[in-house]
């Protein structure tokens, strides 16, 4: 903007330090909706997270894909190279269709939905597109990151996920292979030291009150307005 008028950034200062300048910048922390009030975890889902081994969230959001059914394989894949259980949110996108529930092998749970600020706080390590809201639940939850991006603004936040250290490295969509998400998925839940600065980070952003903070600033610039 050039006009002067005050900018609102819905991210943490903790993510993106944005330097001050003109016009004015405020960076107020992640704006969250409430969790919804009428959303109960399935039982089977419940029993799955408990079991004992590391398990991971996979899901692409609203990303697309020519042939969700390989995505399927190429995750499945992934995960049995990992030695991890995987949380399959299969959503409308790059996963759809897959069947819901446990699979044959029980390594996989599959699921079209799930709050994520239920989900990721419950799980070893996420791997998602790099959305703006999803790596902002995500580095919340305090837990590393595996971050595929696919378009527009995703390879910005998998740099940030990355230069944080809060994940290892992103695999851009073109270059994903069962082989290499394993390996990122293994140095997610095992890098003592990356888990350890994604908690850190984590309670730093839990800390903040994104939306409170916004309306402190526009209920300010409102009452500085000449009558």
């Amino acid at each position: 903007p050039t006009d002067g008028r005050p900018v609102l950034y819905g991210f943490s200062r903790h993510v993106v330090p944005v330097p001050p300048g003109r016009p004015p910048r405020h960076v107020t922390g992640y704006w969250r909706l409430p969790p919804a009030a009428d959303w109960r975890p399935p039982a089977e889902l419940q029993a799955f997270l408990a079991r004992p081994g590391p398990v991971v969230s996979i899901g692409f959001g609203s990303m697309v894909s020519e042939d969700p059914a390989a995505m399927r394989d190429l995750v499945r894949a992934a995960v049995h190279r990992a030695g991890v259980r995987a949380v399959l949110v299969a959503g409308w996108g790059a996963l759809a269709g897959a069947q819901a529930g446990a699979q044959a092998d029980d390594v996989v749970f599959t699921i079209d939905a799930a709050p994520y600020e239920w989900l990721f706080p419950r799980v070893a390590a996420v791997v998602h597109h790099g959305g703006a809201g999803t790596t902002g639940e995500a580095i919340r939850a305090g837990v590393p990151a595996v971050v595929v991006p696919f378009t527009v603004d995703q390879p910005f936040w998998a740099s940030r996920v990355e230069a944080l250290g809060v994940g290892p490295a992103s695999i851009p969509r073109k270059r994903l292979t069962a082989e290499r998400l394993a390996e990122a998925i293994r140095r997610a839940v095992t890098d003592d030291v990356m888990r350890g600065r994604a908690a850190e980070l984590g309670s730093r952003v839990r800390a903040e009150d994104g939306v409170g903070a916004a309306v402190a600033v526009l209920e300010r610039i409102v009452s500085q307005r000449p009558a």
